[in-house]
């Protein structure tokens, strides 16, 4: 046994429990119990068991009443509860016997390793969103949800919910007797209101504040400064701590820590679903895409590095010395040969992707996915903000940096009138040395910023999304030969797939068609941008108002329920505009149409997108009202 220096109530515990378990050490302890590890006996496990303080065990009716709760918990059976083997007494013993969870307890986790990511806490609070809806549907309500009472499993990473009903039971605050801790109390709880599901969806909420952030909504020197800050005042938008969470996520907490439990989600059940709905609102992106934005669209193979040494090379070591060419031969080799690889690798990537039946439309999604998955890597180690060493080296390479390219300009106006000779010869190696220290600094300063930040990636979705890699994929169009490999369209939205579909055939048109419809790509791409604002906008709003309903919102949330209806209609007529150019070319492949016809749509479709552009721009203040919407008024349409 590890108990080398056991106190006096764990002998006389085991004593009592001889035969049946035999009682490793103690766990854990609190005002609401005593944990101890034991291996039951007959079974040969190892299980977990919870001793009613004998304080609190003497007292007739408490005792009856953990019973009867302990006793009702352990008829539930589900695989995100820990699940009561025995509800006993022996002798003067109140306990109940449970599973032993080989891992640790969520507050654990936080105070060791740091806050959870965005996905993995959103999967944690579905898992325990699951437990709850299940007990709150066998008439359970938990009481005391926090993070001490929830666990993750080692092996597995599972999330597993104890204590179900002993808090109601026991009560955990001595000082008025209400049931719970003061940290994570609904303001009904607090007050001695009626108890529902929607309380602890309060302690679900405080939960996830502090799995995210490492801290709590609600501190104070006292459980009663804590209580009485749990009824009068509002917690911080999770927003507002410039933590690294999603947006649609940070609003299920800040709801489920409204203060009005109609405010509230109305059930656990639905809290998973939404929960779901941002563990899964990332598409998942085809291998050939996640390939490109991870190695195919990067120079940063072995193959790239030796055409660089070798190009390095030629320039130095052999064109200088090809007849006359001399030193500007060698600079020269050196930059055409640059330019000629990079743009042969750009080309060749971007075929690539052509072959596989992706265009650059599908790049944006596909960069915004990495970004946001390393951003969450990054967010775990690196959370607290640029060090002193990156805002050292940066502030010294801009310094430095501006001072070489205005003084690098005076010196060349110098130097070409022909004055002051001297002072040339004198400052240009100092300039020179500058700019070195400059561009050193530079490259440190990027170097340390890649520790928070994705800089690599930021850098080639620049790149690839731009029109750089727009003029790669273009060229690689005009080169490309034979038919796109046919691949799942599940990643691309709705109007990016329609819009993909009609440049194809677009660019299946005579010359002479195209030509008279050569308006036509600059149009589609205007209509799946406007289809894509209007699809984040919508989705903004939607969240802002949340899962309670346009019935249970207030009537503060009028004008943002009219902005988000006008929106979703201006959302249809842009994808409706693009499937109607979709058909139309169709026809016109078909010969049932005519380019004139077609014309006549175009220039609907570009009505459409003028009065999008219109919408967007009345109402781009509403982007304020849902980054703090505790504070402002929402914005009339």
């Amino acid at each position: 046994m590890s108990q080398l220096t056991p106190d006096p109530l764990f002998l006389e515990f085991q004593l009592a429990v001889a035969g049946r378990y035999s009682i490793d050490r103690e766990i854990g302890r609190g005002g609401m119990g005593v944990v101890f590890l034991a291996r039951e006996v007959h079974l040969d496990r190892l299980v977990a068991i919870k001793l009613l303080p004998p304080d609190k065990a003497n007292q007739p009716g408490l005792r009856e009443r953990f019973l009867a709760e302990a006793r009702l918990a352990a008829k539930l059976s589900h695989p995100n509860i820990i699940p009561i083997h025995a509800v006993e007494q022996t002798g003067e013993f109140v306990y109940y016997v449970m599973s032993y969870v080989d891992g640790e307890t969520l507050a654990q986790r936080v105070r060791t390793r740091g806050p959870l990511s965005g996905s993995e806490g959103a999967r944690v609070l579905r898992e325990v969103a699951w437990a709850l809806g299940y007990a709150h549907n066998q008439g359970l309500v938990h009481r005391d949800v926090k993070p001490d009472n929830i666990l993750l499993e080692r092996a597995s990473g599972r999330t597993l919910v104890a204590d179900f009903g002993i808090a109601a039971a026991l009560g955990s605050i001595a000082s008025d007797g209400v049931s719970g801790t003061p940290e994570f109390m609904s303001p009904e709880q607090v007050l001695g209101g009626e108890i529902d599901a929607r309380s602890d969806l309060y302690g679900l909420g405080a939960t996830a504040f502090f799995a995210f952030s490492g801290r709590l909504p609600f501190e104070g020197r006292s459980a009663t400064e804590i209580l009485a800050r749990q009824v009068t005042e509002a917690a911080p938008p999770l927003t507002s701590l410039g933590i690294n969470v999603p947006r649609k996520l940070a609003h299920l907490v800040d709801r489920c820590l409204a203060k009005d439990p109609a405010q509230r989600p109305q059930s656990a059940d639905a809290l998973a679903e939404h929960l779901g709905d941002a563990l899964e609102q990332r598409r998942e992106l085809p291998a050939a895409l996640r390939l490109f934005v991870k190695r195919t669209g990067r120079i940063n193979s072995g193959a790239h590095l030796a055409y660089a040494v070798a190009l390095l090379g030629i320039s130095v070591e052999v064109t200088p010395y090809l007849g006359n060419i001399g030193p500007v031969g060698g600079w020269s080799t050196l930059v055409f040969g640059g330019i000629a690889g990079v743009a042969a690798f750009g080309i060749n990537a971007a075929r690539k992707m052509l072959a596989f039946g992706f265009g650059q439309a599908d790049l944006p999604a596909a960069f915004k996915a990495e970004l946001e998955l390393t951003r969450e890597e990054r967010a775990a180690e690196y959370s607290r903000g640029p060090t002193i060493v990156e805002r050292l080296t940066g502030g010294m390479a801009r310094v430095l940096g501006t001072f070489a390219a205005v003084t690098a300009p005076l010196l060349l106006a110098l130097t070409l009138a022909g004055r002051e000779a001297s002072l040339v010869h004198v400052a240009y190696p100092v300039i020179v040395l500058i700019a070195e220290a400059a561009v050193a600094l530079g490259l440190g300063y990027v170097a340390v910023l890649q520790l928070r930040r994705d800089v690599d990636t930021e850098f080639w979705k620049f790149v690839w999304t731009g029109k750089i890699g727009k003029t790669f994929f273009s060229i690689a169009k005009r080169l490309h030969r034979g038919s796109p490999v046919a691949t799942a369209m599940t990643h691309r939205a709705t109007e990016l797939s329609l819009g993909m579909a009609a440049e194809q055939l677009y660019d299946a048109l005579p010359k002479e068609t195209r030509h008279a419809l050569r308006d036509l790509p600059a149009l589609l791409h205007r209509l799946q941008r406007d289809a894509q604002g209007l699809r984040e906008r919508y989705d903004q709003l939607q969240d802002a108002i949340g899962d309670a309903g346009d019935a249970v919102a207030g009537a503060e949330y009028a004008s943002v329920r009219a902005t988000r209806d006008a929106i979703a209609g201006k959302l249809g007529e842009a994808v409706g505009a693009l499937e109607t150019i979709r058909l139309n070319l169709l026809r016109l492949h078909a010969g049932s149409e005519s380019v004139e016809g077609l014309t006549t749509h175009l220039g609907i479709a570009a009505d459409i997108s003028d009065e999008i552009d219109r919408m967007i721009a009345a109402n781009d203040d509403v982007e304020a009202h849902l980054r703090f919407p505790h504070e402002a008024e929402p914005t009339p349409a």
